[in-house]
């Protein structure tokens, strides 16, 4: 019998080879390379309790941090009433100032080989600052959740900084004191003194000091 001829593939053209090597890998999927809560140790000069130690009470404040830039954030978009343009503004310039000390919080927490907290859920499981409502509010009750939200953030970044200073890890130390202590209480001044009920056109006579 005849032997059929041998059917040879066509090798891909070289356009079509580097249109195979140009498409991107998507759905891949693989074991995590670091579990949250475990250390991967960097040459830092700090022991491993110490670095544990300070990722915990910075994960915390991190954690109420977002919160508190989210909060700002939701308070520029619904801010109402006759302030609201000078709010508006202040209210954006804070949140993007939170924006930069999370960041700072974050990447200190991943020098000291640690895993820093990063999606809306996790933040939402572990922040200690109220829910606000999904509605609008009036713009005191937005002054007065920031303020008691900054004091929170303030309590625990104290206590955080007597704790980072006895372990000698000055460098979270002096982040806590210097950005995120001296930022929240900057930030507290200016909410605060749209709560000074001051009269805006006339003062008030009845309260003027007799001669």
């Amino acid at each position: 019998m005849p032997k059929e001829p041998v059917q040879h593939q066509a090798r891909p053209s070289e356009k079509e080879a580097g249109a195979e090597r140009s498409e991107p890998l998507v759905h891949q999927h693989a074991r995590e390379i670091q579990a949250f809560g475990r250390i991967a140790k960097l040459s830092i000069a700090l022991d491993e309790k110490t670095c544990l130690a300070s990722i915990d009470l910075l994960n915390q404040i991190l954690a109420d941090s977002m919160t508190l830039r989210d909060l700002y954030k939701k308070h520029h978009w619904q801010v109402s009433g006759g302030t609201f343009y000078q709010l508006h503004l202040l209210f954006d310039k804070h949140y993007n100032e939170q924006v930069n000390l999370v960041d700072a919080i974050a990447e200190r927490i991943q020098l000291l080989g640690g895993i820093s907290i990063a999606m809306a859920a996790d933040v939402a499981e572990t922040t200690m600052i109220p829910r606000p409502p999904r509605g609008r509010e009036e713009a005191p009750v937005q002054l007065s959740r920031l303020l008691e939200a900054h004091e929170l953030i303030l309590e625990e970044s104290r206590a955080a900084a007597r704790l980072t200073a006895e372990a000698a890890d000055y460098g979270t130390n002096d982040l806590l004191v210097s950005q995120v202590i001296r930022t929240n209480e900057l930030q507290v001044w200016f909410i605060a003194e749209h709560l000074v009920d001051v009269p805006l056109v006339r003062a008030d006579s009845a309260k003027a000091p007799t001669t």
